[in-house]
């Protein structure tokens, strides 16, 4: 079994090592210190398996999970965690594998021996039934075979066509295949819709012009797009530009 270590502390990754050296019969291919960098490492080293601490600088182990799940064959994940017990009841209520540190070798070996893929729904329930309950830092898109991380804070709007999402940047633009509504609810502190099919980041929003047909426009940083504000949706959109 390939395994690949993610902690953001030395000394935990170390500890690791040596527990899974002492039980012989795995692989480490590899360690990463935040979600990130083992979403990165996923991509090169395939590990079968990821040990990954849950609290975590850049992106915290249950957001690297979530987008782990979008590739065709998700590593097994075994979660690492110094969170209490009450923290951890949305953990074993939807049956997803943890070890409370200090880890012990017992534990570890019955967890290893169980090890068995998660599904994106149990993350979603756990996420939702978590005390600290968060949205992503980044939206993860599909390139050339493997996973792309995007964040959040630059994205400057997202735009909905039938089932797909336009994610436009200040340099590119991806498709997802995530629901307008599901992104509005997650990301209701940053985005702000403007259309029924389109949602803007208020940090890029500039300001608003009529078009010649009187239609309102939003004026954009770092693009000369201008995307229409639905009728609907101008009384909301011109109350922001004035705040």
């Amino acid at each position: 079994m390939k395994i690949l270590i993610v902690d953001d502390e030395s000394l935990a990754r170390q500890r690791l090592r040596d527990l899974l050296a002492d039980l012989g019969e795995t692989e480490i291919v590899g360690e990463a210190a935040n979600g990130s960098e083992a979403v990165e490492k996923t991509n090169l080293l395939k590990p079968d398996l990821l040990l990954i601490d849950i609290r975590m600088p850049v992106m915290d182990g249950l957001e690297a999970a979530m987008h782990l799940q979008s590739i065709e064959n998700p590593p097994m994940i075994i979660f690492t965690t110094a969170y209490d017990q009450h923290a951890l009841d949305a953990f074993e209520v939807n049956a997803v594998d943890y070890l409370l540190k200090p880890i012990r070798k017992e534990r570890l070996e019955t967890a290893l021996k169980k090890a068995r893929p998660i599904t994106a729904k149990q993350l979603k329930e756990v996420n939702r039934s978590s005390d600290e309950k968060k949205s992503r830092s980044h939206i993860s898109v599909h390139m050339r075979g493997r996973i792309t991380l995007i964040p959040v804070q630059d994205i400057i709007y997202f735009i909905a066509d039938n089932k797909y999402v336009t994610v436009r940047t200040a340099k590119e633009q991806h498709l997802i295949e995530e629901s307008l509504v599901s992104l509005e609810e997650e990301f209701s502190d940053r985005f702000l819709r403007i259309h029924r099919s389109s949602l803007v980041n208020t940090d890029y929003l500039l300001g608003m012009e009529k078009n010649t047909a009187g239609h309102w426009r939003i004026l954009m940083k770092d693009i000369d797009e201008k995307l229409v504000v639905s009728r609907r949706h101008t009384p909301q959109v011109r109350r922001w530009v004035r705040q």
